[in-house]
């Protein structure tokens, strides 16, 4: 389970997918299925999500890597090369972006 934490000395990677309502699921299984089969198996790799939007035409990727490199190397994997293929054979468009928390703000109430 991701845990976003301000002193988090990783790579954060967000990824947004432009979907239609009637591509969301096929895409959203596609992304399952990878995370379930080779991308939590990776050297690096610490947890994600992946989010739909009510609509149903945005799909975002939220994923903890030890560090960028790590991510990286698992972009380059023959396995992920072909299933990102497909993927993007489903999309509109397609946006990884690499972050670092700058911040976290919990409910004054909130257990931390």
């Amino acid at each position: 389970m991701p845990q976003i934490r301000q002193d988090f000395d990783g790579q954060t990677v967000i990824c947004t997918f432009e979907v239609t309502p009637g591509s969301a699921h096929d895409v959203l299984d596609l992304l399952q299925a990878a995370y379930a089969e080779v991308i939590s198996h990776q050297p690096g790799y610490i947890s994600g999500a992946i989010h739909l939007n009510d609509a149903q035409t945005r799909i975002c990727t939220y994923s903890q890597w030890g560090a960028r490199s790590d991510y990286q190397a698992m972009l380059r994997t023959g396995e992920m090369r072909q299933r990102n293929r497909a993927i993007h054979g489903l999309v509109r468009g397609f946006e990884p972006v690499m972050y670092e928390v700058a911040s976290v703000v919990a409910s004054p109430g909130a257990n931390t």
